[in-house]
């Protein structure tokens, strides 16, 4: 659902790695995700699962949950992290 806002648009159901424009940024957070030390990442099959249900959350705003302030992407690709509304 894009909506604009001044002479910016967002997205307020992307996450991070479906945005442009904040390229460089988010490009570190990706590098980080990558680069995570595997004994604490969630499987892929997991991390998705997770980042699926984020996507459909009505808290989800550029990425970022609204609850806790969290890029979804970083608490769901820790295997031992939750969601803080415990929808996973």
């Amino acid at each position: 659902m894009e909506q604009k806002t001044g002479n910016q648009r967002y997205c307020r159901k992307c996450l991070t790695r479906d945005m442009v424009g904040k390229e460089e940024y988010f490009r570190s957070l990706r590098e980080y995700i990558a680069n995570l030390d595997p004994e604490i990442k969630a499987d892929e099959a997991l991390y998705e699962e997770r980042l699926a249900v984020c996507k459909e959350c009505d808290l989800l705003l550029e990425g970022m949950c609204r609850i806790c302030g969290c890029y979804v992407e970083l608490r769901a690709v820790v295997a031992k992290n939750i969601c803080p509304r415990k929808k996973w």
